[in-house]
């Protein structure tokens, strides 16, 4: 799989070193997977397109950074502009987080985008209903990346998600 030739996918032509004027500007997702390879695969497609990716390895931790429920938050200052969850995680599937996020009126704006290995309609079929964007097998490609960027500027352009 060949990441070198990918089309930044922000506005922004710098890839946004640390301390990058530009850093706030580029489009923030919230990677979730058990899998350390997957979240490692994840990450470096969405930052071979410019994105910043905050990587953890299940929906609770995800939860806990999103403030679901808290007052402190640790993306309380920063925006989350999507959330990319692997399906079949141990305590809380992605099913259940995209459930929890939809539920929230803090975060029901965040898209969320489900994975998994299996092909199963009944799944996809659930997820899309509950509210999920997408539903991708894995592994994530570097087209679905490009895809997924559409979502993220729609929710940019029809108000801010804190």
């Amino acid at each position: 799989m060949d990441m070198s030739g990918s089309k930044a996918s922000t506005s922004s032509p710098r890839r946004g070193l640390s301390g990058d004027t530009r850093e706030s500007e580029r489009l923030h997702v919230l990677a979730v997977d058990d899998s350390s390879i997957d979240r490692k695969l994840i990450e470096k497609l969405l930052k071979s397109s410019s994105y910043r990716v905050t990587t953890v390895e299940s929906g609770k931790r995800a939860l806990e950074l999103l403030g679901l429920g808290k007052e402190n938050s640790f993306f309380k200052e920063q925006k989350v502009n999507m959330i990319i969850t692997d399906y079949c995680m141990p305590e809380m599937t992605g099913f259940d987080l995209l459930k929890r996020v939809k539920e929230s009126s803090a975060l029901k704006e965040i898209p969320v985008v489900i994975l998994s290995s299996e092909n199963v309609p009944t799944r996809i079929n659930r997820c899309l209903e509950e509210g999920a964007e997408e539903f991708l097998l894995k592994p994530l490609r570097q087209s679905d990346v490009s895809r997924l960027h559409n979502h993220m500027t729609r929710v940019n352009r029809c108000g801010s998600v804190s």
